[in-house]
Order: structure tokens, then sequence, then C-alpha cells
């Protein structure tokens, strides 16, 4: 009868240990794929935002960039709680076509014409009031910024 030998406890560990190590590599790579897949992030920053007068009111310009990982667009503005343009906020009108589209890194401008004496929901415009200018995205979010009319 011939005595049958196998690998070595040694070697036997080593394979083991490799292929550990192989396949970790393996998910490691997988999950960070994953990983960026679940992290892109929509943000949007307001560089600046001012009001200059007019005979008419006031033409007032946002500048927004996109800060974040991903696409995102600017589909609604938003004046003191009332979509600009709409029936309910006759007294502003945008100067930028929307939906305004934003790779990550890209800056853009929108404009609102506010008429003197306008009205939009409750509020009328008027030298020295107040107004929110909200920018609603795409992706649900919305990012405010306060001004003055001088």
């Amino acid at each position: 009868m011939t005595k049958r030998r196998g690998i070595s406890p040694v070697i036997a560990t080593v394979i083991i240990v490799a292929v550990t190590i192989a396949v970790a590599i393996a998910v490691a790579f997988w999950m960070t794929g994953i990983v960026g897949l679940f992290t892109a992030a929509e943000k949007l920053e307001i560089t600046y935002a001012y009001a200059n007068p007019t005979q008419a009111g006031w033409d007032v310009t946002l500048s927004v960039r996109n800060t974040g990982t991903t696409t995102t667009s600017i589909d609604m503005v938003i004046i003191n709680g009332v979509q600009a343009g709409s029936t309910g906020c006759g007294g502003a009108a945008l100067g930028t076509t929307l939906p305004l589209t934003l790779n990550p890194g890209d800056e853009g401008t929108i404009t609102i014409t506010v008429n003197r004496d306008g009205t939009c929901g409750p509020t009328t415009f008027k030298s020295g009031v107040s107004i929110e200018v909200k920018l609603h995205s795409t992706g649900g979010k919305e990012y405010p910024k306060l001004l003055v009319l001088p």
C-alpha cells in the first residue's frame, strides 16, 4: 500500500491567506463603487444676490453655484412663499428660462423683475421691504436668500 501525502499545513495556510486577501481586495473595490453611487450629493450655493432699482421696480439678480457632486436643475423660484410667475405672484417675472441645469462646479445667474407696488401673495413690493427668494431644485431641496429692496 502506497502512502498518500497532501500538502503541508504551512502551504495550506499560505494558500488560504492569499485567497482571503484577494477576496477582501475584490470586495473593497466593489464597495467603493457602490458607496460612490450613494454619496452623490446635491448642493447649491447662492454666491451673491442683489436688487438694482429701476423706474418700474427692481431687477433682482442671484448667482448660484453647484458645489455638490451631482448635476442638478433649478425648476422653480419662490418669492415669499409664492411661485414667481404664477397667478398669485403677478408682481414678479422671471428673466431666466427654467429649468436651469448646473453640472458640478458650474455657476449660473437667475434674474427676476419685481414691479413697484406689485404683489406676491400678501407682500406688496416697496422700498425697504424684505423678500425671501427660494430656489427650488428638481431634487426637492430649497435654497433661500433674504433681500431688502433698496
